[in-house]
This record gives C-alpha cells, structure tokens and sequence, in this order.
C-alpha cells in the first residue's frame, strides 16, 4: 500500500482550510511595539515596561520585556502616551511621547543607563522556585537539584507524577502513554532506544522538564497522558558563548562523560552545537519466579553493557529580516554497546529440591543509529502578533544486532539428547519518516487570538530478522523465530484554537482538531496484512482564573490517542532466555483517553492539583503462559479500561535563609478492569509517593543537598508493584566568580531502589525483582565560558511529530 495515495486530496484541502481560514480572520485596534537597549545598545532583557497615558499619568498597560529586551502592546486606545522602562539595577528610561491613532506604532529603542551601585548579573537574574505552576503546565527547575552524575533519564524521576518502570519506560499519572519532547521537539524513539539516548545526556545539560497533562490543538494528539517536554539550557545575547561539562562515576562499574555546548551569535546569523559523548559500564539483574502446577521455576538474569554512545546538535538561524527568519538543525545519535546477557534458571519440586535448570550465554553486538534534518521559515506577518510557520522534516532510525545464544540444559529439563542449543540472529531495522507542518496565528480584535494549523507525515519501517539454529556443524534457518515485517503508516491532521484574555485575571483557550490514520502492516514471514483507516476528534478546553499576583487557579480538559509503537505491532518473538519471550500483536487498536485537571497554586507553592484520567482499549503487557513448555511470552494487548484519579501537593519552603526544603506528595487511585485471557480481572489501589529535597547553603559558596523518595505499593497495569524509596546526599562548590562548579553526589546511600512486583491471574503466578546499579558515587565540573548573555537560536517544535516517539528496536 502507498498511503500518500490516498491522502493527496486530504492534502490538498487541509492546506486550503488553512489559508482560508487564517486570511478570514480580522484585525483591528493598534498595536504598540519597541526595543529597550543598555549604553552599548545591547538588548535589555526582562525589564518592566509601563505605558503611561498623558496627560493624566494613568497606566494603560504593563507587561515584562522578553530575553531580547523586546515588548508588544496589543489593542491601544486612541492617544497620547509615554513608555517607561525599569530594571532594578538600571536607571529608569522614558521614550519620548507619541500618538497612536489606530495605526501600528514603532517605538524608537529607550537606552538605559546602569546604576553606579548596580548589583552582579546573577542577582538579577533572581532566584526560581523548584516548582512553577503555569497555565497550562507544570515546570521542574532542575538547575535547583544537584544531579551530579545522573542523566536525563534519572532526572524525570523528581518531576512530580514520573515514574519509570522496570524496562526504563516512562510512565506518566499512572499510564504510559506519553510523549516525550527535546527543546519542543519530539525526540522520535520510545521505549528501549529512548531510555538509552536519554540516559546519554548528562543531567547538567538539562534546564527544566515541562509536564503539560493537557496539551492544546497545536500540539500532536498523540499521548494519552500528555507531554513532558525537556528542555536544554540556552545562553542569551551577542557574541560567544558556551558550558563545558565533564565527569566520572563508579558503582559497581565505572563511568565516564563529557559534554560542550556553544553558541555563536553574528547578529543575521546565530549558530549552536551541543556535543556529548559518553562511556557507561553496568548492569541490570532481574529475578523470576514462576509457578507452575507443583513446581517452582526461578530464573537470574543479568544483563551487562558496555555503551559508547555520541549525540551531536547543530544548526543555524538566518533572520533575512525583521519578518523574515529561516533555519535548519542536523541531529545525530549513535550507540554501539558491547553486551552480555546470562540466565541461569532453575526447576525446583515440592519439597524445594532442584530438579533441573538451562544456562544461557547471549553475547550481543548492538548498534543504533538516528540522524534527522529539520528545515524551518517564520515569517513576523506585522507587529500585530500574526505569523505563519513552516517545518519540514526528515528522520531516519537505524538498529542492528548481532546475537550468539547457547544453551546448556541440565537434568529433568533435557529433552532426548538435546542438551545443548546453539542459535544466532541477525536483525536490523530501518525507520524513515518525512513530515511537513504549516501553522498561522492572527491576533483578533478585542483580546481573541487563533489559531490554526496542518501536518501530514509518513512513515516506513522495515524490520527484519533472522535467526539460524546450529545442527551438527550446519547453521539452518529457524522458521520460528525468523521474521520480516514492513509498516507504512500516513497520519494527516488540522486544528484551529480560539483564545481570550477576559480580563486581567480570567484567560480562556478552546481548540479542535482533527486527524486521519492511515496505515498497513504487513509481516512477510507470516502472510498477514493489517489495514486500518480512520478519523478522530479531539477537543481542548483551558481556562486560567489569576485574581492576585499570589494565586492561581487553573482547570483543563482534553481528549487524546496513544498509537502502538512499531515494534508493538512486529509479530515477532524475542527470547531473552529460553522460557521467556516478548510477541509482537499486528492486531493492536490505538487507545484514547479523557483527561481533566484542576489546580490552584499560591505563589510557588502547589496546593493542590487533581487531575482524572479515563482510557480506552489501553495497552499493557499481558503474559501468556504454558504449562507443557513452560514458557511465559509477553504480548502487549489492548484491555478494556483504566481510570486514575490522582492529586499532589508541594513546593518549596524557606526554612530558614541558609535552608531551603522542597516536599512534594502525590497520591493516587487506579483502577483496572478489563477480561484477560477469558476471565473478569478488577485491580483497585490507592498509592501514594513522598519526595524531598533540601538545600543547605554554607560560607564560601559551599553548600549540601539531601534528598529521599518513598513510593507506597501501587498498581500499573496488570502488575501490582512493591514499595520502594532510596536517599541520597550530595555537596557543590563555585568559584571562579560563579563560572566554575564541582559537585559530588552518593545516589541510594544504602542500595535499596528496586522493581519488585506480582502478576496474578488465570494460570500465572509470577514474581519480578528488578536490580540495576543505582547505588553511585560521582564527581562533576561545569564550566562556563563567554559572554553569558548570548541570544542563542529559536526555541523550535519541528514538524515530526509523534512518529519519532514510537520508534524502538
């Protein structure tokens, strides 16, 4: 099938419902617009700007000057007025006065001059909470947590609602369906390949993590329980600049990275690259027990890589002119691991005897490989706030491996004469995806905004497989295992959003949007082809009630679909030792979810957030297991319907000048209901989870952290997970006028963060205790170099956007 086939025409009108609609929408009133510079003529960011009125001195309007120094009054009244701009370590400035009469004005830039008792750059850059309630998100500073050592990966775990799971997966308010984003961009992989390019940036590249529960229209509907959004540190103004970053850490193996990011700012062109590389040598145990009919079955299997791993960023704006900007960013991963997998599982009887047990040697050599290209135009239609975007992308995702697999059977557990098994594999799989994106916003009169936009994407993945068993001093092919599997997927999509600002404190935001999923799966090995076309709505309500500058209340509402990643639909079996395997289930549905949420916060502080989320036809893992062979393969299906109500509570509280404390509690209620395997399955528990972190500031620009986490049992799926916590400590020194920093962190002090979970239903009867190297002490260095106020390129959300996030090996 070729799905751009069918969709040409879908094209053709999406495209037209765009321009049509973005050149119907009218605007009137006028606008007021303008620059506030230093005595050098550099951009003057964040400082208060004030429109007088004369002759009366009345405000008209207020607002806080971007990182450009730049400002935007929309819908003037007629008249005389005056502009005033404030810093608190600069002298107050005025423009000189000016008529607007119903025409866009242009300010001419208002130079201010320092104070002669001016405070230090990093005064005024104040000091921001741990936690940031906003409209529609919730925001992590992580630069106020010391995560020397850890990786992005790790980070999420502070972020309040993030759990990961025992494969590294991310899960979200209780569900795992959620999109992951870099910068505003989706970082296209999920799953296995996620885990591990997150895991190769370093934590002191991270600035914040965004959690929008409820993204609006313009954002892809993909993820049932919403975004997390990473955002990378980014320097400010002219010149050059760039962080430099390196460290080392040991567990019961050792590690090593580094990192630089740099940006250049020429004024029409700016450019930025981030480099980090790294070496992580490690481990993961993880212990089954099965019971089956009389007897007990326990498997040990660790898994030990060694990865090198390098990701690169770099590209460059051009602003042709004050409307016009184009660009174009290059992102490249890859990450060749060195692997050994053994299992040693063991058959035991009644009275606790062993009976039998199979040893697996599993050698792998793994490489995996991502690049994509992003081209970009932005075009400042006037000063009014009207603008139209375009994005094209092309990504391209590469996994090969090479695999050798002995097994050694011992006693009861020989069949025949067969008591050693020699198998290898050969696998790669090729995803490419291209996607464009078109988006416009056309102020309104009166405080309305809108909004609206189109995105089409493709996709192609190929994943082939073969296995091969040796016979005597013959390698012949194994039907069973060998598998070629092709997936064409076309997704086309628009909305349109309305916006309005009622008043000072009341904001409202609604949007629509539509998309079409075409797509067909096509395992060769198999002879099966699976089709699928369809066409969803998903609505978004969004209203923001800020009555003083001290409270906030906030209220949400959107509906979403989660897509089953690639692999997901692969039907094709993955032992990792001989009786446990993962099938993939071409049959899978999409599931969708309604979530709402409701929070109030005052000032940093989140008093309460609940938040409510319904999905359908979710998919889990459901184990199947048989009895005679006494494998238990692992086959993601879609049950019937999950509900989780959720709330938390928590921020930052001064204890003291020299004590700041973060606390954070969440708690939750899943439910579960659904038919597995023929029979009623219900799942209900309330859990809970207790996060702090304190902050001790001591003389000579030391200070000490200390953190712990507790998570009370809790369900996810058909898994009902044990309690786990960990404590950790840590210590940071600056110098170098604030340039330079070392920190030391010893994460899990007594070694107790593990997975352990139950599986009960039908004939399975399982345990699971996960293990991995949690328990490390690192050193870090993080340098800063340059001019710190560089304004670096465009923060950016390229159009590809969920396809990436469904990639995994």
């Amino acid at each position: 099938m070729r799905c751009h086939l069918y969709s040409t025409r879908l094209l053709s009108l999406l495209f037209t419902f765009c321009l049509v609609a973005g050149a119907a929408l009218a605007q009137t009133g006028a606008s007021v617009k303008g620059t506030v510079l230093d005595q050098t003529r550099q951009p003057l960011g964040f400082a208060t700007i004030i429109l007088v009125h004369l002759p009366d001195s009345a405000i008209a309007h207020s607002q806080m000057a971007d990182e450009a120094g730049t400002y935007l009054f929309e819908k003037v009244a007629a008249g005389r007025y005056v502009v005033k701009a404030s810093r608190i370590d600069f002298n107050t400035a005025l423009s000189q006065p000016f008529e607007v009469n119903g025409q866009p004005m242009q300010v001419p830039a208002i130079l201010a001059t320092p104070k002669t008792t001016a405070l230090k750059e990093v005064v005024v850059q104040g000091q921001r909470p741990l936690l940031e309630q906003q409209a529609d998100r919730l925001i992590l500073n992580v630069e106020k947590l010391n995560t020397a050592g850890e990786n992005a990966l790790e980070v999420l775990k502070n972020a309040p609602g993030v759990r990961i799971d025992k494969d590294d997966n991310i899960l979200f308010r209780g569900s795992g369906g959620v999109n992951v984003m870099l910068n505003g961009k989706m970082t296209y992989m999920s799953g296995a390949e996620l885990s591990a390019y997150l895991k190769s940036l370093p934590a002191s590249a991270v600035s914040k993590v965004e959690l929008i529960a409820n993204p609006p229209a313009s954002y892809d509907a993909a993820g049932t329980a919403g975004i997390i959004n990473i955002q990378l540190k980014r320097e400010l103004t002219k010149g050059m600049n760039g962080t430099l970053s390196a460290g080392t850490g040991y567990g019961t193996y050792e590690k090593a990275w580094a990192g630089i990011n740099l940006n250049y700012n020429l004024g029409k062109v700016s450019f930025y690259t981030r480099l980090n590389t790294s070496h992580s040598n490690s481990y993961n145990r993880l212990t089954m027990e099965r019971l089956i009919r009389d007897s007990l079955y326990r498997s040990v299997n660790y898994w030990h890589p060694i990865t090198k791993s390098v990701n690169v960023v770099a590209g460059a704006d051009y602003f042709i002119s004050k409307q016009h900007t184009v660009g174009f960013m290059v992102k490249g991963y890859t990450s060749p691991q060195d692997v050994l997998t053994t299992s040693n599982s063991v058959n035991y009887d009644v009275p606790g005897n062993p009976i039998g047990s199979v040893q697996m040697h599993n050698p792998r050599d793994v490489t995996s490989n991502n690049y994509s290209l992003n081209v970009n135009y932005k075009f400042d239609i006037d000063t009014t706030g009207r603008s139209l975007t375009f994005d094209s992308d092309f990504v391209r995702y590469r996994n090969a491996a090479d695999e050798l697999f002995t097994n050694q059977y011992f006693g009861q557990t020989v069949v025949g004469e067969n008591a050693l098994e020699e198998l290898q594999s050969f696998s790669d799989a090729d995803v490419r995806i291209f996607a464009l994106k078109l988006d416009y916003v056309h102020p309104l009169a009166n405080n309305w905004k809108a909004e609206t936009g189109w995105k089409s994407s493709w996709v192609r993945n190929d994943a082939d497989i073969r296995f091969e068993r040796r016979l005597e001093d013959r390698w012949l092919n194994d039907a069973r295992r060998t598998n070629h599997f092709l997936y064409d997927e076309n997704i086309n999509a628009a909305y349109v959003s309305l916006s309005k600002k009622v008043s000072k404190a009341l904001n409202l935001k609604a949007g629509l949007r539509a998309e079409q999923t075409i797509s067909e799966g096509d395992s060769r090995t198999l002879q099966n082809v699976v089709s699928r076309n369809y066409w969803q709505l998903f609505p978004s309500v969004f209203v923001g009630y800020t009555p003083t500058d001290d409270h906030q209340f906030s209220t949400s509402y959107s509906r979403r679909i989660s897509r089953p990643n690639y692999r997901s639909l692969n039907p094709f079996t993955f032992y990792s030792d001989p009786y446990t395997g993962l099938l993939g289930n071409p049959f899978l549905q999409p599931s969708f979810s309604n979530s709402f949420m409701l929070s109030y916060s005052f000032k940093s502080f989140q008093v309460l957030s609940i938040s409510y989320l319904q999905e359908k036809d979710f998919v889990v893992e459901v184990v199947t297991q048989n009895d005679e062979t006494k494998e238990s393969i692992s086959t993601p299906q879609n049950l019937n319907r999950a509900r989780y109500l959720s709330f938390s509570s928590g921020g930052t509280l001064p204890v003291r000048k020299w004590w700041n404390a973060n606390v954070q509690v969440q708690g939750s209620l899943n439910k579960v209901t659904t038919p597995v395997q023929g029979e009623q399955y219900n799942q209900e528990r309330f859990s809970w989870d207790l996060s702090t972190d304190h902050n001790f500031i001591l003389p000579k620009n030391f200070s000490v952290q200390y953190s712990a986490y507790y998570s009370s049992p809790s369900v996810s799926g058909l898994f009902r997970n044990k309690a786990s916590y960990l404590m950790s400590i840590g210590g940071k020194k600056t110098f170098l006028d604030g340039r330079a920093t070392v920190s030391v962190k010893l994460n899990d002090i007594f070694d107790t963060a593990r997975f352990r979970a139950n599986l009960n239903y039908s004939n399975v009867n399982m345990y699971w205790e996960n293990e991995w190297e949690s328990r490390r002490l690192n050193l870090t260095f993080d340098y800063k170099f340059g001019n710190s106020k560089i304004k670096t390129a465009r923060t950016r959300r390229t159009s590809t956007s969920d396809e990436e996030n469904r990639v995994s090996k």
